[in-house]
């Protein structure tokens, strides 16, 4: 395990749970995508560009995206290149959901920016209605 990867990710959990919107437009990528899907085969695709306009509203609003990131387990890490990714494994309304984070390092050595993440969630049928709704 590698443990400057699950460190990043803590910073990363941590600039979310405290609605740190600056922390998080410096961690993301600007070619950050976020791809989820669920087990009926539905995916959708997420820019960092949607990742903030959303933290930036609910922020306004006084809303946090959680109470705690102690549910989140570190699963395994991988190193390859200039490239790192962590499997996380964490519990929403009560279901199990998968990431895999990816992330680029940083010119001057340890980890930058989060360049992917790939999310496995029971239904994203919400979502990709969302998505729907909001391109027609």
């Amino acid at each position: 395990m590698d443990q400057t990867l699950v460190d990043r990710m803590r910073t990363y959990l941590d600039a979310g749970l405290a609605m740190d919107v600056e922390a998080l437009d410096a961690l993301y990528d600007p070619a950050f995508e976020n791809v989820r899907c669920d087990e009926e085969g539905l995916t959708v695709t997420l820019t960092k560009d949607m990742f903030m306009s959303r933290f930036r509203a609910l922020r306004e609003q006084g809303v946090s995206v959680g109470e705690s990131v102690d549910d989140a387990t570190f699963l395994i890490t991988s190193t390859y290149g200039e490239y790192g990714s962590i499997v996380v494994h964490r519990v929403k309304d009560g279901l199990p959901v998968l990431y895999t984070f990816v992330w680029q390092r940083a010119p001057h050595g340890g980890w930058g920016t989060l360049l992917r993440e790939f999310t496995y969630e029971k239904d994203i049928s919400h979502l990709v209605r969302l998505m729907e709704a909001a391109t027609s």
